[in-house]
């Protein structure tokens, strides 16, 4: 028998937790024509075909359902060998993040430095997007750590819950309610919100519709940073991140304001799959909440 290697298994496994050679390339972050080649070496190995090809996809053959097992055992003892033996400064790895603007804006920089102070090797892979495409991507296997309004609920995903970000409502420096009545600007100005597809637009809408009525104009946004301008330039009202708000008001182009109630926090979650183990993702995620509980969030 030739040797087997631990990358002909990792992507056999793959391949089998995900049904299909174009899903493990995404997962794994090679190309189809190496997955298909690492599978086909692995049989040309055991001597055995592992996967019967059949026009609705690939279906395990009766050793290939046995290999699983065994597959498994050896992707545990090396995630045993990675996490207990190996020194972190020599792991090399391509970790895929997938992470929320408001993240992106306020403590990602000092993530990543931490990281690569603990595991100089490691390549970063850095995604920003809506979470609800986070979402997506890590359960397609195509990020390794999410950083998203959470937690995911699927059983498979492991998730930690970050410290919120506090909301304030903000205004432009120069905008006043009627009168000088500020809680008349949710009624008159649009509110400037996060993407429609997003929960913060969902409560969001639900509450104003409750307080100020169905005749609310909303604008929602995909990007946190475009909603700051566009308050800024007079367009409208909004709900954002105090965090991220301290620079207009010393710059004087913002100001808070107070119409009676404020939006609840904006809850993040540290997300990833369960299955397989990752020593490096694992380790990720507890650097992750560390330097987040370390990073002002009102």
């Amino acid at each position: 028998m030739a040797r087997i290697n631990i990358e002909q298994l990792r992507t056999f496994l793959t391949t089998v937790r995900l049904g299909s050679v174009r899903k493990a390339a995404l997962g794994l972050n090679i190309t189809q024509p190496a997955v298909t080649a690492r599978i086909k070496n692995l049989e040309h190995s055991l001597a055995a075909p592992l996967f019967d090809r059949t026009a609705s996809g690939l279906r395990l053959t009766k050793r290939g359902e046995r290999l699983v097992s065994y597959a498994e055992q050896f992707e545990h003892l090396t995630q045993l060998v990675e996490a207990n033996i190996t020194d972190p400064q020599g792991i090399d790895f391509i970790l895929r993040l997938g992470v929320s603007e408001t993240i992106a804006q306020c403590w990602l920089p000092e993530f990543v430095s931490a990281l690569h102070r603990e595991f100089p090797k490691v390549e970063i892979e850095i995604n920003v997007d809506i979470s609800t495409n986070l979402r997506d991507g890590l359960l397609n296997r195509e990020i390794d750590l999410a950083i998203l309004l959470g937690p995911v609920s699927e059983y498979s995903v492991n998730n930690i819950e970050l410290p919120g970000f506090d909301l304030a409502w903000y205004a432009a420096a120069d905008m006043r309610g009627v009168d000088g009545d500020d809680a008349t600007l949710l009624a008159d100005k649009p509110i400037i919100t996060y993407a429609r597809n997003t929960r913060p637009y969902r409560e969001l809408k639900t509450v104003l519709f409750e307080r100020v009525g169905p005749g609310v104009s909303l604008f929602p946004s995909s990007s946190l940073s475009a909603g700051f301008r566009l308050v800024e330039a007079g367009l409208g009202v909004a709900a954002l991140p105090r965090a991220l708000g301290a620079p207009y008001l010393k710059g004087g182009t913002l100001r808070e304001f107070d119409p009676g109630w404020t939006p609840g926090p904006l809850r993040f979650s540290l997300s990833y799959l369960g299955d397989p183990k990752s020593h490096v993702v694992e380790s990720a995620a507890k650097i992750a909440l560390g330097v987040a509980r370390a990073y002002p969030h009102a």
